[in-house]
């Protein structure tokens, strides 16, 4: 009070004062109010002062969990950027294979292709051989067998450039890994061929066509 009279600021001074006085060990924090308040004053990780009574009901074990909450809600959302990025990796990776894909496809067509375009250029002359062993056959018949023996000597030729290899022949040891026997008949030894009935070809290791042919049997 001033001369008798109150003074508005000094009690505005003497409240504020009262608001934000802290608590003594022991002690209860009174407001401008005059009521008394449990609320006390702790320090959180950085040092600064964190005051619960602005969060009713919470002390410093939820604050705590709330802060383990706040860290692992961080993760996920870091997580999920990773997540998004590997999936983003991953459909292009996708997309990069379906076009190696595409290539390897439409290279192994071409050089299929190409095979194919070669060996028709290698039997080609065998078909004009052919065409004149058939014109002179139909003048000379006689003219026509070593015609079509020279056809099939061509054939032979291009055949083994091609890396094929002629296999069954009148004589030759069978050999099921090459042979087919179709029939067997008696002779004087066993598992020798004494007819041809086809031809057979490999390629080095590989069977193309197993010769089919008649094997003798002793006894």
């Amino acid at each position: 009070m001033k001369n008798g009279k109150p003074n508005p600021d000094a009690e505005a001074e003497a409240s504020e004062n009262l608001k934000f006085t802290p608590a003594r060990d022991g002690e209860k924090t009174i407001n401008a109010d005059g009521d008394i308040l449990d609320a006390e004053l702790l320090s959180d990780e950085d040092g600064e002062e964190t005051d619960f009574a602005s969060f009713p009901g919470m002390d410093e074990g939820m604050m705590a969990q709330v802060q383990e909450m706040m860290g692992k809600l961080e993760r996920v959302e870091v997580l999920e950027k990773e997540n998004a990025d590997l999936r983003n990796k991953l459909g292009r990776l996708a997309a990069d294979f379906e076009s190696y894909r595409t290539r390897t496809g439409q290279d192994i067509e071409a050089a299929e292709g190409k095979g194919v375009s070669r060996a028709a250029e290698q039997l080609m002359p065998v078909y004009d051989d052919l065409d004149r062993a058939l014109t002179m056959g139909s003048e000379d018949p006689a003219k026509l067998i070593p015609g079509v023996k020279a056809v099939q000597t061509k054939v032979l030729t291009i055949f083994s450039r091609l890396g094929l290899e002629l296999t069954g022949q009148e004589g030759e040891h069978f050999d099921p890994q090459w042979h087919e026997a179709l029939q067997a008949v008696p002779g004087d030894e066993d598992d020798r061929i004494v007819q041809v009935f086809q031809a057979g070809f490999r390629m080095g290791d590989r069977l193309v066509r197993p010769a089919r042919v008649v094997v003798s049997r002793k006894g």
